[in-house]
């Protein structure tokens, strides 16, 4: 089956322009591989509280440290937003992005406050950080995908 090819750039000659010259890229390009080591190291200490069931206080730090990494990148990620694309959230070019990443603050949101009202046990507690981080994970494939696409100068291929 053919289909027509629709190849968009990611950015506007005034969006990378912006882009470039903002330091919310720099910010940005700080904050996310800090945030994805933060997460390797809390998966490592969750699945260890799992499967050993040593631990929790230590991998509930780290779940909580990585949500403030989540809140924080996501805050300066509205603020970069826009000033390159001129709205705070769901430009265009990161509209699903955007979504996913709201999926990924409810489930830390819900992690943390279940944590703090104690309405889950430890066990489920993990279980969720885990859910969550897998969400971030695909979250960060997309962003990830996306910094690809603009390396390569358009935008992944939209068959119609």
């Amino acid at each position: 089956m053919g289909g027509t090819r629709i190849h968009k750039p990611l950015y506007t000659a005034e969006q990378r322009a912006r882009r470039d010259a903002s330091r919310w890229t720099l910010v940005q390009g700080i904050l996310a591989p800090v945030q994805l080591l933060i997460c390797l190291v809390s998966a490592a200490l969750v699945i260890r509280y799992l499967m050993t069931g040593d631990g929790y206080g230590l991998a509930t730090a780290s779940v909580i440290v990585k949500t403030l990494a989540l809140y924080t990148i996501m805050v300066t990620g509205a603020i970069w937003e826009k000033e390159v694309f001129g709205q705070y959230l769901f430009a265009e070019s990161f509209f699903w992005e955007d979504v996913i990443s709201f999926g990924v603050i409810a489930l830390h949101t819900i992690y943390i406050t279940a944590l703090f009202a104690g309405s889950m046990g430890p066990t489920d507690l993990m279980i969720l950080a885990l859910v969550a981080y897998i969400a971030y994970f695909v979250n960060a494939g997309q962003f990830l995908w996306k910094l690809r696409m603009a390396r390569l100068g358009g935008t992944p291929e939209v068959t119609a």
